[in-house]
């Protein structure tokens, strides 16, 4: 039998956790005491329009009501998804808990991170994450690759980076083919110490055409 040797641990870089925990903590999200809200939301799906309400309480605690089950099911994805990132959460309990290393390539995005034992690795410009790059691989999916590039982000009240426009692209990390690419634009509004949705579009390409989904939130309340 023959015995394979564990990879040994990469040595942690402080200047590249350092560089990583100052973006970070750079990022806008919301604060630690947050409640939720609850919105009207309208869906328009390449012209067809569905309305109803939400409660947004955290990640996994999103309720979307809509007369189309199809649409429902996708806007709840998409506010679990605003919500996972804009939850608050610590450096330690995310990237933190990783060995992280880094080295200047003089790419466009800036420096390149790397986050070991997580299958990612970031670009760093400007105390801002530019570029996200991931593989996945779960138990009876097929893997997936994405990069997602932001491209545009606005400054808070806080003074904290809050995206504003990005780019991902899905492949397949086996042969290298594009599968999708979705561009997402987002606005948002500041309700009491908040920046909350206000709009999230997204263009992409569903069974051979290129989609533009919308969704417009009104009447924000905080919980």
């Amino acid at each position: 039998m023959e015995h394979t040797q564990e990879p040994s641990p990469v040595a942690d870089d402080p200047q590249a956790r350092t560089l990583l925990r100052q973006a970070f903590e750079a990022t806008a999200r919301w604060q630690k005491d947050f409640k939720g809200f609850t919105a009207d939301l309208t869906v328009n799906v390449n012209g067809k329009e569905t309305s109803g309400p939400v409660i947004v309480k955290g990640p996994r605690e999103v309720s979307v009501q809509l007369s189309d089950g199809d649409t429902q099911k996708w806007a709840q994805e998409q506010l679990g998804m605003i919500a996972v990132h804009r939850g608050p959460r610590s450096f330690e309990e995310s990237d933190g808990k990783y060995s992280l290393t880094m080295e200047e390539d003089g790419h466009p995005f800036g420096t390149k991170l790397n986050i070991h034992g997580s299958n990612s690795f970031y670009r760093i410009k400007d105390n801002r994450i530019t570029q996200i790059n991931r593989k996945m691989a779960h138990p009876g999916m097929n893997p997936f690759a994405f990069t997602i590039n932001v491209e545009e982000s606005a400054i808070t009240q806080d003074k904290k980076n809050l995206t504003t426009k990005y780019t991902v692209y899905y492949y397949s990390p086996t042969d290298g083919k594009l599968t999708n690419v979705e561009s997402f634009t987002d606005t948002h509004v500041r309700v009491g110490s908040s920046d909350l949705p206000a709009s999230r579009r997204i263009i992409t390409y569903e069974n051979g055409q290129v989609v533009v989904k919308s969704l417009t939130f009104t009447n924000h309340k905080l919980l």
